[in-house]
């Protein structure tokens, strides 16, 4: 059976966060001789994800994308307060009877089934059905997957009551390097009943019955994740969990960087700039977003600043002067860049300007800065990211100020922001630490390496079955 013959289907969800390393991974399967179709389910729900699929289709006109049309909602999100994101996954959820006919009219026939996290239950019975072989890629850390893998029986040990001291108690959680975990880092919305925590709880027993599960990380960084995930100790009878990271960025994100950023942070002493940016999904309230102002001017260290006023960025019309401040605007000019508009990230983070990245620790920028060798000041938001923060910190490769809480639970002020600053950029440990990452993970995805040896080891085993 030739290399062609090869074929698999990649189903994403939602967000930058997933569409991003849904598309490297496609780009690695691409590279690697195998026909990929792309299940692109429509409309999109922001510009950046538009944007980011026209790109790709550019660069990968071998690419098979095939439209997935979402029937119309019954209903509108419930209120302005449901994530639009999480909206899409219930949708996909919802929609998923509408694929077999699809699946099955493809040629050659598939090898192998990839689909988001977020969407294991409704699609094992499909897959089984047509015989594919299913996986999953987890877009987060193999940490987080030992949480996610372990949650049901976690579950049960959880109070949905309010805990008054949260940061005194802990639970044990097996694969996780720095476990027992404590009581505060575990996202909200696992704790009370939500609408993501009954999709968990009902993907995480389904695991098992998965080929394999991609992750976006490699030996040197998670190998006590891996290796405990991969020996059974965290989920009996789970499948392999591939490490077939760091993701490298797309050329075209290089060719289409703006020239005007592109010529200041040229215009920068090497490792002068710090980078700030919360991700593609959270938007600040403006009282902390202007106390980042003044800690980035107190701080003395010239920025490159990505602002983001809302969740999507289809709703992002009002102006920097409105958000920030006439008077912080344009004190800002003398020391840095304000930007409000998507930029290609790994571009900036691998300029030889950037010294520091002030990040909300979404896995994707974490892995982003480990291949460029960026060390990080952790200032998680939401989610996943306390988990990823604490793995940065006892990596030895960024620091974390705990007390400054989840998103909006409090007003950081400019005078600890600038020194928390001071303190990343003017640390030589971090940035020796961080360095020996961003060469562990070029060996892991050059010739030989582990990344490479793992998708070339899959591909034959597609081409036998």
């Amino acid at each position: 059976m030739s290399d062609e013959a090869v074929h698999v289907a990649m189903f994403p969800s939602a967000g930058m966060g997933h569409l991003t390393p849904f598309l490297r991974l496609a780009a690695l399967l691409l590279n690697n001789h195998c026909k990929v179709t792309l299940i692109n389910p429509l409309p999109t729900v922001s510009h950046a994800e538009s944007n980011l699929l026209s790109h790709f289709h550019s660069s990968f006109p071998h690419l098979n994308i095939l439209p997935f049309h979402l029937p119309l909602p019954s209903s509108s999100p419930p209120s302005n307060s449901i994530d639009p994101f999480f909206f899409r996954v219930q949708t996909l959820r919802d929609s998923i009877h509408l694929l077999p006919p699809l699946l099955s009219s493809l040629s050659p026939p598939l090898s192998a089934f990839i689909s988001d996290i977020m969407l294991i239950s409704p699609l094992l019975s499909i897959t089984l059905k047509l015989s594919i072989p299913n996986y999953t890629l987890f877009t987060s850390s193999a940490s987080m997957f030992s949480f996610f893998s372990h949650f049901p029986t976690l579950s049960q040990s959880l109070s949905s009551q309010p805990i008054s001291d949260s940061d005194a108690v802990a639970v044990e959680v097996p694969g996780i390097p720095f476990s027992p975990l404590p009581y505060s880092s575990i996202p909200p919305f696992l704790i009370f009943p939500t609408t993501i925590r009954n999709f968990i709880m009902e993907d995480s027993p389904n695991l098992t019955n998965l080929d394999g599960v991609f992750a976006n990380t490699f030996e040197a960084l998670e190998s006590y994740s891996l290796e405990t995930l991969n020996s059974g100790k965290v989920v009996k009878n789970l499948p392999p969990v591939y490490a077939v990271g760091p993701f490298v960025s797309f050329e075209f994100e290089k060719e289409s960087q703006q020239t005007a950023l592109t010529k200041w942070l040229d215009g920068q002493p090497i490792g002068s700039v710090v980078y700030v940016c919360f991700g593609s999904r959270t938007a600040l309230g403006r009282d902390q977003m202007r106390e980042i102002g003044n800690g980035l001017i107190r701080s003395g260290y010239k920025f490159l600043w990505v602002v983001k006023d809302k969740i999507v960025d289809k709703e992002e019309e009002i102006g920097l002067d409105e958000i920030l401040g006439v008077d912080l605007v344009e004190k800002m000019k003398e020391k840095g860049l304000v930007i409000k508009e998507w930029v290609d990230q790994s571009e900036i983070l691998g300029h030889k300007s950037v010294g520091g990245f002030v990040s909300h620790c979404g896995w994707n920028s974490l892995v982003e800065a480990v291949w460029n060798g960026v060390p990080i000041l952790a200032w998680p938001q939401h989610g996943d990211q306390k988990i990823n923060a604490k793995l940065v910190e006892i990596g030895g490769w960024g620091i974390w100020n705990k007390n400054w809480g989840w998103s909006g639970e409090l007003v950081v002020k400019g005078e600890e922001i600038g020194d928390a600053i001071q303190e990343m950029m003017e640390n030589k440990l971090l940035k020796l630490k961080a360095m020996h990452l961003k060469e562990e993970g070029r060996k892991a995805t050059s010739v030989g390496g582990d990344c490479e040896v793992t998708i070339q080891k899959l591909i034959e085993k597609w081409k036998n079955n």
